[in-house]
């Protein structure tokens, strides 16, 4: 072959080779393609369940739309005003909660039930009445600082049984409206006389002579509401953190319930709700027991439960004194809201010990409660409460 031939020769192969390396660049280059698009619509996958999985965790977090009940209505209860709801000015009492109190008089009455821990971790209530107001109530004890703190939130008539000094201070300094039914008339402190009813069985308080002092007192809360005018105590007003809205539908309803609360550590005192989706209501146990009505011997129920995590200190003395954060704002005002089966998880807050309390979602929504009544507790930590889903 002549020279001229073999350069020919040499340019077809050289040729052939480029236009394999192109071809084999191009297909590569397309499986290369084919695989970020493959990535990509993975990725977009995983971002869709993850974001499937954030709607379903934000149910248990947040409340949906509702249409807030407004108008006629009581402030406590969210019912409207009729013969049978009343709309009077709230009457908060202190109510006894050791073993030998019970059965209560009159706690399946009150349109809120306040708890917190006492000295020698036993608990108290604040029964807070406004759309029914019960002849009797009891039995009824003393106050603390904080319990008067906690029933000012509603600016109500306060009913209790006594206190010590530090208590005595607190009513004064809080100017609350107060019915102390304990005759005593030289208090050996700063905050002056506090003298209201007499101790003992009169017009406005009775002993039950079939239970041993001090878990016998009692008072006649209808007879204490007709004695405010004595004093130039308003039957008017009052203060509710409550914002309401109507039950959810049947097959909107939750299933959390079995919701332990320990308020206090001593197991007599550890409540337990138990929720009924049929009929939409918490039924209250306490120390393993139905916590039942003395007079009518139902169980108590609630529409709403609420569990505020804060400050609690003690004792701080002898006598076993606790401290407890009733107001303000701090990263530990953490709360859990139990209504309609659900649990929504948010905050509280209290501008001072002047004003009602405001409770919101995690995401910093109003709660929206379903009409009727409501139990409220507050505990150390949210180690102290527990709950679960029915099976």
């Amino acid at each position: 072959m002549s020279l001229k031939g073999n350069i020919k020769v040499k340019i077809l192969i050289f040729s052939f080779l480029i236009t394999a390396l192109i071809i084999t660049l191009a297909f590569t280059g397309c499986s290369k393609g084919g695989t970020v698009e493959q990535e990509t619509v993975a990725e977009e996958e995983v971002e869709e369940e993850e974001e499937a999985e954030e709607e379903e965790v934000g149910e248990e977090v947040s409340q949906p739309t509702v249409e807030e009940i407004t108008g006629n209505i009581n402030i406590l209860t969210g019912f409207e005003i009729s013969d049978t709801v009343k709309s009077g000015r709230p009457i908060a009492v202190m109510i006894e909660n050791t073993p030998a109190s019970r059965p209560p008089t009159a706690l399946s009455l009150a349109d809120v039930l306040f708890e917190i821990v006492d000295e020698y971790d036993i608990t108290r209530f604040i029964a807070v009445y406004s759309s029914k107001i019960p002849e009797l109530v009891g039995p009824t004890r003393s106050t603390r600082p904080y319990y008067a703190e906690a029933a000012s939130s509603f600016d109500p008539l306060f009913v209790f049984w006594g206190s010590w000094c530090e208590g005595y201070k607190t009513v004064m300094n809080l100017n609350i409206d107060y019915f102390n039914t304990n005759d005593e008339k030289k208090i050996n402190c700063d905050s002056g006389i506090l003298v209201n009813l007499p101790d003992g069985d009169n017009y406005y308080t009775m002993r039950d002579n079939t239970r041993v002092a001090p878990h016998n007192a009692y008072v006649y809360l209808q007879k204490i509401q007709e004695l405010a005018g004595e004093y130039n105590y308003s039957l008017e007003g009052g203060m509710s953190p409550f914002r309401f809205k109507l039950d959810a539908e049947y097959n909107e309803r939750g299933d959390y319930s079995d919701i332990t609360i320990k308020t206090s550590e001593k197991y007599e005192y550890i409540v337990d709700f138990e929720y009924n989706k049929e009929e939409n209501i918490y039924y209250k146990n306490v120390g393993g027991s139905p916590h039942s009505d003395r007079e009518s011997g139902q169980q108590l129920t609630f529409n709403n439960i609420v569990v505020m995590v804060t400050d609690v200190k003690g004792p701080i003395d002898e006598p076993g004194h606790m401290v407890i954060r009733t107001f303000g704002k701090s990263d530990i005002g953490k709360a859990f809201f139990f209504i309609d089966g659900k649990l929504i998880e948010g905050t509280w807050e209290r501008i001072s010990q002047f004003d009602p309390y405001t409770y919101e979602d995690e995401n910093g929504n109003s709660i929206f409660f379903n009409r009727g009544s409501t139990y409220i507790a507050m505990i150390k930590s949210k180690d102290s409460i527990s709950y679960k889903k029915s099976n």
